[in-house]
């Protein structure tokens, strides 16, 4: 399974609210040939760390790709930017943040490292996550969703937001 988080929590000039532009670019992946094969619900995030930026609105993706992981993880950072994403402070608002987190399994401490270094420890990923591949298990580790959820330490602030 090809997983990836995708986040915004500023509006886009062109594409309007932080979900509205996830819309767009869940739209933009498939016109590029790359298959959804299921999404998660979406849910409100408090920024991690905690600041003063405005609430994400995050979601996980299963995709459908022949592109390797180099590739894949190349045109998701070409989309990002083509929204507007420019990369400098770490953990800074953005309008568009696509991140691949597992690609089948596959362990990479190379570029790109795989699975995602950090998705293990955010609650924003994992709640997400479960609601697509609950059986899903953390290729390092083997740890499930559930038990890494269970150790996520900003659950509390995750909320699913309406249809």
């Amino acid at each position: 399974m090809i997983l990836i988080g995708l986040g915004a929590n500023l509006p886009s000039p062109t594409h309007g609210s932080p979900r509205q532009t996830l819309e767009v670019a869940l739209a933009v992946l498939e016109a590029c040939g790359i298959g959804i094969a299921a999404r998660s619900r979406w849910y409100a995030t408090a920024p991690v760390p905690a600041s003063d930026q405005p609430d994400f609105v995050n979601l996980v993706v299963a995709l459908e790709t022949e592109l390797d992981p180099g590739a894949l993880l190349a045109r998701l950072h070409a989309i990002e930017e083509s929204f507007g994403r420019v990369r400098g402070e770490r953990n800074a608002a953005r309008v568009l943040d696509i991140d691949l987190l597992d690609y089948n399994g596959r362990v990479d401490t190379q570029w790109p490292v795989l699975p995602h270094p950090r998705m293990d420890r955010r609650a924003f990923v994992l709640v997400p996550l479960q609601d697509i591949a609950p059986a899903w298990r953390h290729p390092v580790t083997a740890r499930a969703v559930s038990e890494l959820l269970e150790a996520a330490p900003d659950l509390a602030g995750v909320r699913l937001l309406g249809a």
